[in-house]
Formats: structure tokens, C-alpha cells, sequence
């Protein structure tokens, strides 16, 4: 019988180690029902310093991650948000907080942030951070994006990201997520059954 050799079982021993350590970090990255983990989201925003945890104990946010210079998925995606606000009652309405952030703090200031959300209806918070900042929301919201340069445009470059929403309480807790439609039905949905309704 050929004996293995003391190379083989260190590997062996190694290999096993990472597959244990990466399924304690995906286990600690989502929450019980297998959602990221979430968490705080406090940022410099359109309204001033802003923080998940501003919120009345009975208010969600849907948080959304994009850009201003999106040309199709986050004008979509606010649209359906606005849209699905609409179809809310007063009192339903002020309990949802639409949050956009911003994975382009190069070029969305707070001023631009401003301008963009305007279009799609009042209460819009548009909020960004430095790199580091955002680096430790996305990988806490399991947020994906990067840098697509398009040097014959005048935008320079694009942003290829997730585009999902997200149904938040003040704690960080992601309670839903929601995956990019053209259609409000499966945000309505899930916000209706989080505001009991």
C-alpha cells in the first residue's frame, strides 16, 4: 500500500479548515431566515446625517443600491417605488422611507442626489459615503458592484450592481428582499405583508 505523504495530509488538513471557516462566514453574513446580515445603515444623505436607526419604531425603509447616471435598472426601480406609494393609503405611506444609496460617490454628490429623486415623488433620501463606508454596507447587504469604463460615452464609465430592494426596520434587519421588476406587484406584495395590511 502506497503511504501518503506528511505534504498530502497538511493539504488535506488546510482544505478542510477553509470549507469550515467559509461556512461560519456565510452563516454569519445572513440572518436566520437566510438573509444577509444587514444592519445599520448610517451615512451623510439628502436630509443631513442619516441613520436606520431614525426611524419610528412602526416605519420600514426600502433601501435601493444604484446611481444617478443609471440608464435603465434605477430609473425602473424608483419608479416602481414611487408607484407602489402611491397605491398606499396616507398612513401607510408615511411608514415606508424610500432610500436610495448611492455605489457612485465619485460623481453623486448630495446636491445631484437631490436633484435625481425628485423626479420620482417627495420623501425620496438619497444618501452615499466614502469607499470604505459603502464597502462595509455591501458586503453586510451582500451588495455587488463594479466599475464598467466606457471612454466613447460622455458618462466616461458605468456601474454594473445589484438590483434588488430591500425591506428594512429600524434595527437593520432585512425582513424582505426583493428582486428587480418592471411591475410593482412583488413590492406591493411584500410590503403589504409587512405593514399587516
Amino acid at each position: 500500500m502506497k503511504r501518503t505523504g506528511p505534504w498530502a495530509v497538511v493539504a488535506v488538513v488546510v482544505v478542510a479548515i477553509a470549507v469550515t471557516l467559509a461556512g461560519w462566514w456565510g452563516d454569519r453574513q445572513r440572518n436566520s431566515d437566510g438573509l444577509p446580515e444587514g444592519g445599520d445603515i448610517a451615512l451623510n444623505s439628502t436630509v443631513g446625517e442619516f441613520s436606520l436607526s431614525q426611524l419610528d419604531e412602526d416605519q420600514l425603509a426600502v433601501v435601493f443600491f444604484g446611481y444617478t447616471w443609471c440608464p435603465d435598472v434605477c430609473p425602473v426601480s424608483l419608479g416602481v417605488l414611487n408607484h407602489v406609494r402611491q397605491q398606499l393609503n396616507e398612513k401607510q405611506r408615511q411608514r415606508i422611507v424610500p432610500l436610495m444609496v448611492s455605489v457612485d460617490p465619485e460623481r453623486d454628490t448630495l446636491e445631484r442626489l437631490t436633484e435625481y429623486l425628485a423626479f420620482f415623488g417627495d420623501g425620496f433620501i438619497g444618501a452615499t459615503g466614502s469607499e470604505a463606508e459603502l464597502k462595509d454596507i455591501a458586503e453586510r447587504y451582500q451588495v455587488v458592484w463594479r466599475k464598467v469604463d466606457t471612454p466613447d460615452s460622455a458618462a466616461d464609465y458605468t456601474i454594473d450592481h445589484s438590483a434588488l430592494l430591500y425591506v428594512v426596520n429600524r434595527e437593520g434587519e432585512i425582513l424582505r428582499r426583493v428582486l428587480h421588476s418592471s411591475t410593482p406587484e412583488p413590492l406591493l406584495t411584500a410590503l403589504e405583508e409587512q405593514l399587516g395590511i
